[in-house]
């Protein structure tokens, strides 16, 4: 972790701790070098937050492009390994810049929703994480959390206190479906990502807290 990194995940941790009294949940399930995708719900701003902090490694994650406009968010936003991403032209700069830092063996966080759930239940996946996994080799370990939304859902204008739950499943493997990949034809590669988005959110879904819990040290 570079010192800015490491200042708001230190930041990160305390809040999740304290002001939405954490818990995490098989944070050890997410190897601490090499490339790895983590893939989780979106019911709020918080998330990435949330799922980086009981992590002891840094992760990568998405932002749109407008927030980059100001120099100093811009050099905060990329301090904290944070990648730009343009909505509204295919998304193809961002895409290079999750594989780059793939290949780099860095952690990526994404979202197979796309977007933050508006009413609190899991969405539909999007097919475009299922781009990222069939054209990379990593494992992709689900994420799930549990009370974002009512902490700080799209409707609220300022976080509450609510207690958040992260929970972090298995790694997926999805080496049948990349070795098909390379040779099916374009009608079926398509069709693949989006299988592949589904059998994650069906993992996700699957992830429901437990007993054995480990709070934010």
């Amino acid at each position: 972790m570079n010192l800015t990194y490491y200042l708001g995940w230190r930041l990160a941790r305390l809040g999740s701790k304290t002001y939405f009294r954490g818990r995490a949940y098989h944070a050890e399930r997410v190897p601490t070098q090499g490339p790895i995708i983590l893939a989780a719900n979106h019911a709020s701003y918080v998330d990435p937050l949330l799922i980086g902090a009981p992590l002891a490694r840094d992760i990568h994650y998405l932002a749109r492009a407008s927030l980059f406009r100001h120099p100093f968010a811009n050099w905060l936003l990329r301090s904290v390994n944070t990648v730009p991403v343009e909505r509204d032209s295919g998304g193809g700069a961002g895409l290079k810049a999750i594989f780059e830092r793939l290949r780099a063996g860095a952690g990526i966080l994404l979202f197979p929703e796309g977007t933050r759930t508006r009413d609190g239940r899991l969405q539909p996946a999007r097919s475009g994480i299922g781009l990222v996994v069939i054209k990379s080799a990593c494992p992709v370990v689900p994420v799930r959390v549990f009370g974002s939304f009512e902490a700080y859902g799209r409707h609220m204008r300022f976080p509450l206190p609510k207690p958040v739950v992260v929970k972090f499943g298995l790694a997926l493997d999805f080496v049948a479906l990349r070795t098909e990949a390379r040779t099916c034809s374009k009608e079926r590669l398509k069709a693949i990502y989006q299988q592949v988005a589904d059998e994650i959110m069906d993992a996700i879904a699957r992830l429901e807290p437990c007993a054995d819990r480990t709070r934010f040290p």
